[in-house]
């Protein structure tokens, strides 16, 4: 006899969430630590986009992607204003270990966003104001 499983699909809000949470990668977090160029290196390999076989959709996915993501920023975050400690070089890694469960990959380390840049004004930012001049 065969057993069924129940598997739940996340919702379209976690799907756009986790897409918000990776721009949020892009236009907010990269361009502290990271050249134009290098950022647009890491778009052409793909880095924190969904590997599609990996990922198949579901709610427990989801939720992983979403912690490891909102974790990644937290410790980006205070790792930048405060002093670098190995428990959270630990728990860096570990979060980059389960998006790459997940099919998304971030070959960066916490020793890439120690040191913010002096200037950080990139085409990746989002608009202070709606109207550009």
């Amino acid at each position: 006899m065969r057993q069924l499983k129940t598997v739940y699909v996340a919702t379209e809000e976690q799907k756009q969430y986790i897409h918000s949470l990776i721009e949020q990668f892009y236009t907010c977090i990269f361009p502290k630590y990271f050249t134009d160029d290098e950022i647009e290196t890491f778009q052409s390999l793909g880095v924190l986009q969904f590997e599609a076989p990996t990922y198949d959709g579901t709610l427990k996915e989801a939720f992983a992607i979403i912690s490891a993501l909102q974790s990644l920023q937290a410790i980006i975050e205070f790792v930048s204003s405060h002093h670098r400690s190995v428990h959270y070089e630990q728990l860096f890694q570990r979060n980059i270990e389960q998006l790459e469960q997940h099919g998304i990959s971030f070959p960066l380390t916490l020793e890439h966003f120690l040191h913010q840049k002096d200037e950080y004004v990139s085409m990746y930012m989002k608009p202070v104001h709606a109207w550009v001049m």
